[in-house]
């Protein structure tokens, strides 16, 4: 029996936020599953649920310096996943809402105007968000995805390993995603192209 199993959710807590990451792998441990299923029937979604138990736990390890609890963890955690819920609820029905909206523009026949005006708001943002990616990121990510370049390709003009470009890459898509919620969906339809 691992001497973390023993410790209480006070002291992995504690452990934590000095970097321990044994202490997070058992509060992951400790808590997941159950957070899992709580998550599950919230959503009715397993693949949702796993990616929003991710994210919380990710969430932790990466604010753990700074983390607050006045409570019992457990009580945080599923505070958590209750809040993570929610928002995640309402940004699909703001995404159901809006693609409806842009289902009666089309049906109405208004949109060739209303998609060329979306699409160049669009793009403007997507262009902002992948000008404020650190240089050697953009870069990475603007070979990839504008000159269609391999991985090894990128590697090798850039003399880098291709784990380094594929990590890039990864970290460029989830920094863009987490800044284009709202738009992730909407993306995908009027642009491919980029992702």
């Amino acid at each position: 029996m691992s001497t973390y199993q023993s410790y209480t959710d006070n002291d992995l807590v504690s452990l934590l936020k000095e970097n321990d990451y044994a202490a997070y792998t058992e509060i992951y441990n400790r808590y997941s599953g159950l957070l899992y299923v709580h998550a599950c029937k919230r959503l009715k979604d397993r693949e949702a649920a796993k990616d929003l138990i991710q994210e919380l736990f990710t969430s932790t390890w990466n604010n753990r310096y700074k983390l607050k609890i006045d409570t019992q963890l457990s009580s945080y955690l599923y505070t958590a996943v209750r809040y993570l819920v929610i928002k995640l609820i309402s940004r699909k029905n703001l995404e159901e809402n809006y693609f409806n909206s842009l289902k009666d523009t089309i049906e109405n026949g208004r949109v060739v105007t209303d998609y060329l005006v979306r699409e160049k708001q669009l793009t403007q943002i997507i262009e902002k968000e992948i000008d404020a990616l650190p240089s050697k990121m953009r870069n990475i990510f603007f070979m990839s995805r504008r000159l269609h370049l391999s991985h090894r390709e990128i590697a090798n003009q850039l003399e880098l390993s291709e784990a380094t470009v594929k990590k890039q890459v990864n970290n460029a898509l989830k920094i863009l995603r987490i800044k284009l919620d709202t738009y992730q969906i909407l993306l995908f339809l009027i642009l491919p192209s980029l992702f």
